[in-house]
Formats: structure tokens, C-alpha cells, sequence
């Protein structure tokens, strides 16, 4: 039923703001019952695809991120050792793999930015918002890229990133070595330094994996 509501808004041109039939017009158009009607309603809502409105009906809408933001926020309940490398595997083709790119957009302003939330990070009073400064901060580099769809990505990404970033500032107090890698970053990336750029910042993001090296030789332990 969810396939055919899909082709039934392909087909007639259907966007944002428009009705779809009533749910009685839709029964007799599929030859469906109503709790199957209203099931397909149900999976599309979640979807962020339409909106049942009292008086109304079925609208269509456009809320797709927000609904994956929500279900991305909910599955990442747990931080597993595949869900760190997974992470950091698609931040490393990003932060790492559009050096060229950041090169070229990179402007004093930008740098100004990144080392204000940096001192930010290394100035919260918990880990918890240390995380956030630091996410903040990785957020601010990808904006550079001038791409909305990387920034919406982070986004949606905010939930699991945040739990690998308050593992890294538990390392230190407060994350100290992640103020100093962040510097260090910082300074390559202003020199136009490739080599140490993509060093630098590669060896920030693997280095969180050791937590979970740890945690494996504690329980053998």
C-alpha cells in the first residue's frame, strides 16, 4: 500500500502542501480496507512524508531529515566498536579526503572561528559540554566545504558523534588532548600544509579506537 501511495503522488505531480484522496476515495481506489489505508498513513507520517490533519486529511510534507534524524538518534542508543569505525571511516573521507577543497575555501575568518570553539571546548566545565564544543568545532571545519548536504549529514550524524567525542575528552581532563590536536590541525590547515594536515587529523580520529581496544582486553580480563 506504501508503493502505491508512493506512485500515486509520482503520478499525479503531487509536492509539498498538496492533499491526498480522502482515506474513502483511497479504499475504493485500491480496492484496500481502511485499517490498511490507515496503517500506509501511519508509515508515511513516520517517514516525515505526509501529515494527517483533523478536518483535513493526508497532506504531503517534507520533514524526510527530520524523521532520520529522530530514528538515527534512536538506534545509536549503544556506541559499538562497528558503529565508531563506521563513523569515523565516513568523517575521514570528509574531514580528511576534501583537503583540496578546504584549501581553497579556508579564510582567516574560518580559522578565527575553529580556534575560538577550540578554547571553548578546552574551557567547558563537563565532558558533556566539552563533547558539544567539540562537535561544534568539526561541524564549523565542514561548513568550509560550502556543501549543505555534508552539513545536514553532521547533523543527523550529531547523536552517535557526540557519544565518540565524550569517550575522546574522557581520555584526558576535560579532553586536553583534544584541544591540542584540534591546534595542531588548526595550524597545517592555515600553512596550507597537506602532508601534515591529513596526518594530523587522520590520527585524531582513529585515536578513540583504543577505548574499545581497552574495553575488549578488560573483559578478557
Amino acid at each position: 500500500m506504501v508503493g502505491q501511495l508512493k506512485a500515486l503522488i509520482d503520478t499525479r505531480n503531487l509536492g509539498v502542501g498538496d492533499p491526498l484522496p480522502s482515506e474513502r476515495e483511497l479504499c475504493e481506489m485500491f480496492s484496500s480496507s481502511r485499517n490498511t489505508v490507515r496503517e500506509a498513513m501511519r508509515i508515511l507520517k513516520t517517514y516525515g512524508v505526509v501529515d494527517v490533519r483533523p478536518k483535513v486529511g493526508a497532506i504531503i510534507i517534507d520533514r524526510r531529515m527530520d524523521a532520520v534524524f529522530d530514528l538515527y538518534s534512536f538506534s545509536t542508543l549503544e556506541l559499538s566498536r562497528q558503529t565508531f569505525l563506521d563513523t569515523q571511516g565516513l568523517r575521514q573521507l570528509i574531514e580528511v579526503g576534501s583537503i583540496d577543497t578546504l584549501f581553497a575555501n579556508v579564510t582567516a575568518d574560518d580559522i578565527s572561528a575553529l580556534r575560538a570553539l577550540n578554547h571553548a571546548m578546552r574551557d567547558a566545565d563537563s565532558g558533556e559540554r566539552a563533547a558539544l564544543q567539540d562537535f561544534r568545532f568539526h561541524s564549523r571545519l565542514v561548513a568550509i566545504l560550502n556543501n549543505g548536504q555534508i552539513v545536514e549529514m553532521y547533523r543527523i550524524m550529531k547523536p552517535v558523534m557526540l557519544k565518540i567525542m565524550e569517550n575522546g575528552v574522557a581520555r584526558t581532563k576535560l579532553g586536553d588532548d583534544n584541544f591540542d590536536e584540534h591546534g595542531a590541525i588548526l595550524d597545517a590547515l592555515e600553512a596550507r600544509n597537506r602532508f601534515a594536515y591529513q596526518y594530523l587529523m587522520s590520527a585524531h580520529l582513529e585515536a578513540g579506537l583504543a577505548l574499545f581496544k581497552d574495553a575488549a582486553e578488560a573483559g578478557d580480563n
